[in-house]
């Protein structure tokens, strides 16, 4: 690896790639601690302390969240209106002839993303500063006398803030290596670690040591389910084509396959589960304060319940991880159309009948497969529950990388390797996987 990593800097334009890719990542760190206006960084890291509602949001800004920077919502928004225009294809027939358009129309569906995004990050803006107010953390809020300009210059800021973490996502993915938007979301995971690493060791090295371990059995599971697929046979006919001439050409005859992975669904799931667990205490949270008694008993139930510490809340976690995998791994599949794709092209699955016995048996396949996919995720989903369930350390709130964070960690570097590899084989060197 070491070696391959010297011939990937010993070639100018893939050394300028990566070095590009770094730049960008220090220019986004270093716009993820500009701070946001009228904000009390001690309030601030109380709320943090007390609830693990926002962690979802402080992943995907890479810390910039806990310190309220004009990078808090970091791509979120765009990861939000990529899933809504992926859930909308199906049930609009105008975005779903969009995606059968090949790259212009994939195109298209990202410009309409984009568009979507900037209400997305105005709306998340609003409400998310709207709820630390309420906390005490942000002053001079609100939308009547003289508080609505800041709250204008707020919501413009962080909007802006994510809409130049997107821009420099696209900067990656046209001049760098790998997806720029996951390297983004990785570049603020990883510069956490160094300051979780500190605090173990100053408080607890046993517990930095079972860290380590689990984390270490942790990437090694998410490597080989991330890389496990099921490969299903397929067989072309024969064809003979008439060439000019009394010339004939029998084209087709080969064998090929079809891999089924057994999580096609990624991170998605994680995403959907902790949005819809997190929008519960998100809307308690505003009547905890509440006049009336009555509401304010239940407000506080529910916040307490969906708080990321219940036993409740992790249990509502795993089922909804595996049924949202089933959920998005099925329409995905659906949307490949695989068996009329197979009978177009002249190709058959031997021993089962072109048509609906084909549609009938991928369907079992992928349905059987996606149980391992969905269990393994709802598993990497709650391992801060189980590790703490069984007692393995004393602190799992101080892991070094959340679950949900190592998965897109171990997914980024195992994508940006491959590309890595795939530009050193295109100049006859060896790449990174052997």
């Amino acid at each position: 690896m070491i070696q391959a990593i010297r011939n990937a800097f010993k070639l100018p334009d893939l050394r300028r790639r990566i070095l590009i890719t770094l730049f960008i990542l220090v220019v986004y760190r270093l716009a993820a601690h500009v701070p946001v206006p009228n904000v009390d960084p001690v309030a601030l890291r109380e709320v943090f302390a007390a609830s693990q509602l926002l962690g979802l949001l402080d992943m995907f800004s890479g810390g910039a969240m806990s310190s309220f920077s004009v990078m808090a919502m970091g791509v979120y928004p765009y990861i939000t209106a990529s899933i809504v225009i992926q859930l909308l294809q199906p049930l609009i027939p105008g975005l779903e002839e969009l995606a059968q358009e090949g790259e212009a129309g994939r195109n298209k569906i990202n410009q309409y993303t984009y568009y979507l995004t900037i209400p997305l990050a105005a709306l998340q803006a609003y409400t998310q500063s709207q709820l630390l107010q309420t906390q005490g953390v942000i002053t001079n809020f609100g939308l009547s006398g003289a508080t609505l300009l800041p709250t204008i210059a707020t919501v413009f800021t962080l909007t802006a803030g994510t809409m130049f973490a997107i821009w420099l996502g696209e900067l990656i993915t046209e001049q760098g290596i790998g997806n720029g938007l996951s390297i983004i979301i990785f570049g603020g995971i990883v510069a956490q670690v160094p300051q979780q690493v500190g605090a173990l060791l100053v408080g607890d090295v046993r517990g930095l040591i079972a860290f380590l371990i689990i984390m270490a059995i942790t990437v090694a599971v998410i490597v080989i389910v991330q890389e496990g697929q099921r490969r299903i046979p397929v067989q072309y006919g024969k064809r003979v084509l008439a060439m000019r001439g009394s010339r004939l050409r029998v084209a087709g005859g080969q064998s090929t396959h079809i891999p089924l992975r057994v999580n096609a669904a990624g991170m998605i799931p994680l995403i959907f589960a902790q949005s819809f667990l997190m929008l519960p205490g998100l809307i308690a949270s505003y009547l905890v304060a509440a006049k009336n008694q009555w509401v304010s008993s239940v407000a506080n139930t529910i916040y307490r319940t969906f708080d990321g510490r219940s036993h409740i809340y992790y249990i509502m976690y795993f089922l909804m991880v595996v049924g949202f995998t089933y959920f998005y791994t099925d329409m995905v599949f659906q949307q490949q159309n695989l068996p009329e794709n197979l009978k177009r092209q002249g190709g058959f699955i031997p021993g089962i009948r072109p048509g609906k016995r084909t549609a009938d048996y991928l369907n079992g396949v992928m349905h059987r497969i996606t149980l391992v996919g969905a269990l393994f995720l709802a598993v990497v989903a709650v391992l801060p529950w189980i590790v703490d369930v069984l007692g393995i350390v004393a602190n799992p709130g101080m892991m070094l990388i959340t679950s949900s964070g190592l998965l897109i960690v171990v997914g980024v570097v195992l994508d940006t390797m491959k590309q890595l590899e795939a530009q050193l084989l295109m100049r006859h060197y060896e790449g990174f996987i052997k």
